[in-house]
């Protein structure tokens, strides 16, 4: 299993949006190497869902739910079903994630505007510890 991380515009689209849904299609990325990570989910797969604007901050944790699938808004592009699991006790912020060193090579600290990255193991429990914090 691999661990990933997938940022939306609150406004636009939400955890509670995912979770009312229960599936969803995770569509609309058009960056090269956000689609490249969009083509290596697995159905299994875990995947933080990160809040960016006002928030900035992993609210949810998601399940991949089908392998990538050509996106029904762009067919030059890739998306994915990703299934809704828990909201995080609390929100972990980038402002925490970027304090503590242990999460200094991550692409979410690293390429700000990257909207799809893979999560190490390490990073997915340091979440989850400062999510039960």
């Amino acid at each position: 299993m691999n661990y990933w991380l997938v940022k939306t515009e609150p406004e636009d689209y939400s955890f509670a949006d995912l979770a009312r849904a229960e599936t969803d299609t995770w569509d609309g990325v058009k960056n090269r190497q956000a689609q490249k990570n969009i083509r290596s989910m697995m159905p299994g797969d875990l995947v933080f869902i990160y809040h960016t604007g006002k928030e900035r901050a992993i609210i949810g944790v998601g399940e991949v739910a089908s392998h990538a699938f050509t996106d029904p808004t762009d067919a030059k592009f890739s998306a994915v079903s990703i299934h809704a699991r828990y909201k995080l006790k609390r929100p972990v912020t980038l402002r925490e994630i970027k304090e503590l060193p242990e999460f200094g090579d991550w692409a979410l600290v690293r390429q700000s505007r990257l909207s799809v990255m893979p999560v190490s193991e390490a990073q997915w429990q340091g979440v989850l510890r400062l999510a039960q914090s």
